[in-house]
Formats: structure tokens, C-alpha cells, sequence
């Protein structure tokens, strides 16, 4: 019977040893489970992966739609106001022209009304070119499509004016070396 007892007491221990790895082992794997749930609970699902990313381009498209329309409004404010400036200064020039013909009604002095004139012009083309605009020297120019307008060919005066222009009949303009009137010529031949 001591025998039985002995035997009995080692199989209890080792079942014992058994119970105790099972446990162990199911210990671990709910350990592992319940970190891979936490993992899997964290990291969104990809309904809602695919749901933020819409959002972010509805409202990227939104933004740059407002950006868009805010340039537009911005460069038709800029081209209805951007003449604005060459006419405030212009008025100046407007001032004096009506008095030079409220002066000129009683005046019998000619070239006080030349001079005048004069005064008035040079005003002019100094305003204007102190906003950019350049007056084309053609004369005597060999003639150029992209900055001269032939209007008319005559036959050249002498041989070193052919193909130049001989007269200018309304001068040509730069504005910031762009032309922007093309002058209008006299070509020999």
C-alpha cells in the first residue's frame, strides 16, 4: 500500500505539473489575445480609414475652390482699378488745358498760348513716361514688321534709304519695352 500511496502522490504531481503548464500556456495566450485586440482596436477600420480620407480631400477641394475664387475676385478688382493711378494723374494735365482755354479766351498774345501749349505737352510726356511709356524712334530706321505698320512705299529718295522708313505718320509707343502702338511708316524703295 505504501507503494500505492507513493505511485498515487507522483501521478498527483504530475498531473498537477500539467495543470499548471495548461495554465500557464492559456495564461499566455489571453495575454496575446488581448494584445492583439488592443492592436486591432486601435488601428481603424478601413470604412473609416477610406471615411477621414474623403474628408481631407472634400476639404482640400473646398480650400482651394475658396483660393480659386478669391484670385479671380482679386484680379477683376486689380484690372477695374489699375488705370486708376494714370488718370488721378492725369487730371492735372485735364486742370491746366481748362484754364490755358479760359486764359486763351481773352489773350491776343500768341506766343504766350504757344508757350503755354508747350508747357501742357511737356507736363504730359512727362507724366506718361515717368508711368512707363517710351516714344518708338522710327525715322530713318530700317523698317521692322514687329514694331512698324507700312503704310504706304514710295520710292526712296536716294539709295541709302531704301528699305528705311523715310516718315512716320502717328509715332509708335512702348510701355516697359512691350510695344503697345505699332508706328504707323513711310517705307522707300
Amino acid at each position: 500500500m505504501a507503494e500505492e500511496a507513493v505511485q498515487n502522490e507522483e501521478f498527483n504531481q504530475d498531473t498537477d505539473a500539467q495543470n499548471q503548464q495548461n495554465q500557464d500556456e492559456t495564461v499566455n495566450e489571453q495575454v496575446e489575445n488581448a494584445d492583439n485586440s488592443s492592436v486591432n482596436a486601435d488601428a481603424p477600420s478601413s470604412e473609416d480609414q477610406i471615411a477621414a480620407l474623403n474628408d481631407k480631400y472634400l476639404r482640400l477641394y473646398s480650400e482651394f475652390d475658396n483660393y480659386r475664387k478669391r484670385t479671380n475676385k482679386e484680379k477683376i478688382e486689380l484690372i477695374s482699378t489699375a488705370s486708376a493711378g494714370v488718370l488721378k494723374d492725369m487730371l492735372s494735365v485735364m486742370d491746366d488745358f481748362e484754364r490755358a482755354i479760359a486764359n486763351n479766351e481773352n489773350s491776343e498774345d500768341i506766343s504766350a498760348v504757344k508757350d503755354g501749349f508747350k508747357l501742357i505737352h511737356h507736363k504730359l510726356r512727362s507724366l506718361l513716361e515717368a508711368k512707363g511709356l517710351k516714344q518708338m524712334d522710327a525715322k530713318h530706321q530700317t523698317f521692322d514688321s514687329d514694331l512698324h505698320e507700312a503704310i504706304a512705299n514710295v520710292p526712296a529718295p536716294s539709295e541709302d534709304l531704301k528699305g528705311k522708313i523715310i516718315d512716320d505718320v502717328e509715332k509708335g509707343y512702348y510701355l516697359n519695352d512691350k510695344v503697345i502702338r505699332f508706328a504707323k511708316v513711310v517705307v522707300g524703295q
